[in-house]
């Protein structure tokens, strides 16, 4: 009961109308906030069953703590001690129903009551804290070390040499995990001192170097590319990027062809996302404050029933994208703005629907932390957030048919350009 009320409060808190009909990309923005305002991790695996309510017994604390800290509270004890009474409200508590003393005895019943409770309470209260002070910490994460160099240049595949020092961290076991995907963990130990990992796609990543299960040290790597790149997925979060041979490349302008795909030995049978990208190697303008403008369809490879295209402008920290796809197409849309992250199950996001088989004229602008998106001229929608997302890092457009783009334009709101 109390897990559930937490959850549903951190969902809110994270932009959610709720805990429910929440997808795979929603769970991993949940693990991590979480992540980044307690340094705890928790698995995708972890959270389903947290927003589930599918475990034998409670978690253990360092997981309610998380999770209580996400959602506002100080740790998981206060958030119980506040939610207490809302709990005996609503009669879920177990309340222990004492024998009415007779009349005049309640005193005497009190004291005997005292009497025998009072060695458990304090035997409790030693136990408490033996325990709690016997508890191993993480000692010596001071003293450790983590850094990285690419042994390529600003290309895909790309090998990256982590160096990094545990020795003096007193825990059971280290990872060094290369981006926000938990698949791309590895495990690393004391007295060893390297671990080389190769990045697929190009982007801005934060690695990570845990103890336990906590993060003591994050590392940017960039991996640019200075050009276009396209590759196709069968999932967003999972398999390896297929590289595409695109030949319609004539900045500020590209597309892909149903030629390229074959030629590049693409299945276009399966349902891939086709992911065009582009990261400089400059990184200097904020993405709080800017304009990008673009003239955009999709061509349909297969009889799609809702081709969709997803845009987005890659930064530092958190998400920026939105998503737009035929009028009654909208409920599976998502849209993310830094911590405002917004379902089409839950939130009216109909009016990013467009008809992208034809030309749309697309801007989104950014100033001071409030996005507007025009299409064809028209304001259609806009939403805030407050935690800033850093500099641009690249821009990319992700959709399930062949992306054409025209006049692709980025400027800061005081107009300097910076694509």
């Amino acid at each position: 009961m109390l897990v559930n009320i937490c959850m549903a409060e951190l969902c809110k808190n994270a932009g959610f109308a709720g805990s429910n009909n929440l997808v795979q990309r929603d769970l991993v923005f949940l693990c991590d906030r979480i992540e980044s305002k307690t340094g705890v991790i928790i698995s995708l695996s972890t959270i389903k069953r947290l927003l589930n309510g599918q475990f034998s017994r409670l978690p253990q604390i360092a997981t309610l703590d998380a999770i209580a800290l996400t959602a506002g509270y100080q740790n998981w004890q206060q958030f119980k001690i506040s939610k207490s009474p809302e709990v005996n409200q609503n009669g879920k508590a177990n309340k222990q129903k004492w024998p009415h003393p007779a009349p005049g005895g309640a005193k005497t019943f009190s004291a005997r009551l005292f009497f025998w409770a009072a060695p458990v309470l304090l035997i409790s209260a030693y136990l408490g804290i033996t325990m709690k002070a016997g508890k191993p910490g993480l000692a010596g994460v001071d003293k450790a070390r983590f850094s990285a160099r690419k042994v390529t240049g600003n290309d895909v595949p790309n090998t990256v040499v982590f160096s990094y020092n545990v020795d003096s961290v007193a825990a059971d076991s280290f990872f060094i995990q290369q981006s926000w995907d938990r698949n791309r963990r590895v495990r690393v130990f004391k007295h060893n001192y390297t671990l080389t990992d190769i990045y697929y796609e190009p982007g801005y990543h934060t690695a990570k170097l845990i103890a336990n299960d906590k993060i003591i040290k994050t590392l940017d790597v960039s991996i640019p590319t200075n050009r276009w790149v396209f590759y196709a997925k069968e999932g967003f979060f999972k398999g390896l990027p297929k590289y595409i041979a695109a030949n319609g490349v004539k900045s500020p302008s590209f597309k892909l062809t149903k030629d390229d795909l074959l030629k590049s030995r693409i299945d276009i049978q399966k349902e891939n996302a086709y992911v065009n990208v582009y990261f400089p190697s400059q990184i200097a303008s904020s993405s709080d404050n800017f304009v990008l403008r673009f003239r955009v369809k999709v061509d349909e490879l297969k009889n799609e029933p809702c081709p969709f295209l997803m845009t987005e402008v890659f930064c530092q920290r958190q998400f920026m994208y939105f998503g737009s796809t035929l009028k009654g197409c909208t409920s599976e849309l998502q849209s993310q703005f830094g911590e405002n992250n917004l379902n089409g199950k839950t939130n009216d996001l109909s009016a990013l629907g467009s008809d992208l088989t034809t030309w749309q004229n697309v801007e989104l602008s950014v100033k001071n932390k409030n996005a507007t998106i025009s299409i064809n001229g028209a304001k259609v929608f806009s939403a805030s957030y407050h935690q800033s997302c850093g500099l641009i890092t690249g821009i990319g457009f992700i959709s399930n048919g062949l992306c054409e783009v025209d006049s692709l334009n980025m400027k800061t709101i005081e107009g300097k350009e910076i694509y």
